[in-house]
């Protein structure tokens, strides 16, 4: 009876430990961040060799005191930072002992089936910010025509983007759709407008999509050992920015700047 008791409790705690780790990479966490959290609940657990190996696509858990192991599948990555966050909050808070295992598992449960996430029209509005003032950042042009032009066309491209991958579990098809919605909203407004730049309301509005935090965190696994997952980030984030970057061309092609 004893045995059984020992045994569920492992499994209980690698049912915590993997869907934690899950949620994190799910949220665009680095590898390292992802093991550390899944090691320091299995040990605050009472378990004293816990073995963890996470990759971008799946996580395997291993627990010696019972000879279990387990590999959890990931099948979604996105960039949500107050996922992880949420995630790791609640793992220091068991290591203090404010909360109990059992307590752990349902807030861990609860954060799995209510992800955050902002409102649609709060992400088209951050679209529309972000694609105006990064313009001006990197083209170091405080031309106001192309100001509002490139808030337009980033949140129409965004709005793209967040639809069409509704339909379709190829990621960067839907980032090659919104870089030619993009491109061919940005021709027609030049063609209307006279005098504004396709080059500047272009590259603000791309900024969007362009995975900055994807290539960071391929970095930062690249830098602490885990050569795996950087290069598959690496090559996820290669990937997207080819897509962004065809998706222009063709249309720049066919059509005309």
């Amino acid at each position: 009876m004893s045995d059984k008791k020992n045994i569920k409790y492992y499994q209980e705690v690698l049912d915590v430990c993997l869907i934690a780790g899950r949620l994190m990479i799910e949220g665009g966490s680095e590898m390292y961040r992802v093991e550390d959290t899944m090691l320091r609940i299995s040990r605050n657990a009472g378990v004293h060799d816990p073995q963890v190996f996470a990759t971008p696509t799946s996580v395997i858990m291993s627990l010696d005191g019972c000879d279990l192991s387990r590999i959890e599948q990931v099948k979604e990555r996105n960039i949500n930072l107050e996922l992880v966050d949420r995630v790791n909050s609640l793992s220091r808070e068991f290591a203090a002992k404010k909360i109990t295992l059992d307590q752990l598992k349902q807030k861990i449960i609860d954060v799995a089936n209510g992800i955050p996430y902002f409102p649609m029209w709060l992400q088209v509005v951050g679209a529309a910010v972000l694609s105006a003032t990064l313009m001006v950042l990197f083209m170091d042009d405080y031309d106001w025509i192309d100001f509002p032009a490139a808030a337009i066309v980033g949140a129409l491209g965004f709005i793209t983007f967040y639809y069409f991958k509704r339909f379709t579990n190829v990621r960067f098809l839907s980032e090659l759709i919104a870089a030619m919605t993009m491109a061919l909203v940005t021709i027609a407004i030049t063609h209307v407008f006279h005098g504004m730049s396709t080059d500047n309301i272009l590259t603000g509005a791309l900024m969007t999509l362009v995975p900055g935090l994807a290539l960071t965190n391929a970095l930062r696994d690249l830098f602490v050992g885990d050569i795996l997952s950087g290069m598959v980030r690496m090559c996820e984030a290669a990937l997207t920015a080819f897509a962004l970057g065809g998706g222009v061309g063709i249309v720049i092609k066919f059509l005309g700047a």
